[in-house]
């Protein structure tokens, strides 16, 4: 047997707590000296105290605890509550390392604030190309929400494409417009019944700055009609005909839709290197740049996506924004 200093040591919790367990009937000794009041514990109660603190850790009460054990989970039932408690927290850690990147982002922001050479931007048009593509919803246009959103696009598109035996012709190209209104990603008026709720309270005041309307997402790879010809596929009707001069994607029967997606006629760009989470304080100094050279924003901007190497760091991204003169 083992003093309770000793069962303590060996289960990793305080003679205290072992104390505890014993007032309360969840983990009584093996033996009690009836002269000196010690408490001494065999080594086979260890498997006890472990579902006790395994318990304790997925959030249960000791109340709880106690119910539990007295129905006698077994261990693989024990070792599935243990998974899904891990993969709970490894989600929260997910969100959590995801914040903390978005706060970082906005700190280099600041930091950088008018740091732009008028060099870096590059104002030109921009050719019309042919697009295999894939599209999603994000709830805003805020890096949080576009990168869950974009990343498992492109991965699907490109193994779609693989699939049906498309060769991409050149990089990828994601492009955004505000998504159809509907109950589901309709953003309340400021002075609606809707926005004073405390639910919309709390998102504006903890949510992001960017604005909180949905957003589509359109993940899209270069390629040629040629290839898509090829693939046998047939856009409008007319096979080896996939372009059309709308925004409108067009099915192909591959899995996937297909864009011509027009020219701009006056582009404002620059280069982004790095990761797209950290994209904001790129844009936000080409929105400087635009307002100090008499141009405004005609709509979202595009990214092509340059150098997309699995090291993040080392991505090179081109972000080309429609403007016009002021």
């Amino acid at each position: 047997m083992f003093s309770i200093g000793d069962f303590a040591q060996y289960g990793r919790v305080s003679a205290r707590m072992l104390r505890h367990y014993d007032a309360i009937g969840l983990l009584r000794p093996a033996r009690t000296d009836p002269v000196s009041g010690y408490r001494y514990y065999e080594a086979a109660q260890l498997a006890r105290l472990n579902r006790i603190i395994a318990l304790k850790d997925l959030g249960f009460s000791l109340q709880q605890v106690g119910a539990i054990l007295a129905e006698e989970v077994s261990v693989p039932e024990l070792r599935g509550m243990l998974r899904l408690r891990r993969a709970e927290l490894e989600a929260s850690l997910a969100a959590a390392g995801a914040r903390l990147a978005q706060v970082e982002a906005r700190l280099r922001t600041i930091e950088s604030e008018g740091r732009m050479s008028a060099d870096d931007v590059v104002v030109k048009h921009t050719g019309s190309v042919l697009l295999a593509e894939l599209s999603g919803i994000a709830a805003s246009y805020g890096p949080e929400d576009i990168g869950p959103v974009i990343q498992p696009l492109y991965g699907e598109l490109c193994r779609r494409l693989e699939t049906a035996g498309v060769t991409p012709a050149g990089p990828g190209l994601a492009y955004y417009e505000d998504a159809p209104e509907t109950p589901e990603t309709r953003t309340p008026a400021a002075d609606s019944p809707e926005a004073r709720t405390p639910a919309a309270k709390t998102a504006e005041e903890h949510g992001p700055t960017w604005a909180r309307e949905a957003i589509v997402v359109h993940a899209g790879i270069v390629i040629t009609e040629e290839a898509l010809a090829k693939a046998g596929a047939t856009a409008n009707g007319t096979p080896g005909r996939p372009g059309t001069t709308s925004v409108t994607p067009t099915p192909t029967g591959l899995g996937f839709d297909v864009v011509t997606l027009p020219a701009l006629d006056c582009a404002a760009t620059v280069v982004h290197r790095g990761p797209m989470s950290r994209i904001l304080p790129t844009v936000q100094n080409l929105a400087h740049w635009i307002d100090a050279n008499g141009y405004r924003s005609a709509g979202y901007a595009r990214e092509l996506y340059l150098e997309c190497p699995p090291d993040q760091e080392k991505w090179v991204t081109e972000i080309q924004e429609p403007v016009v003169r002021a």
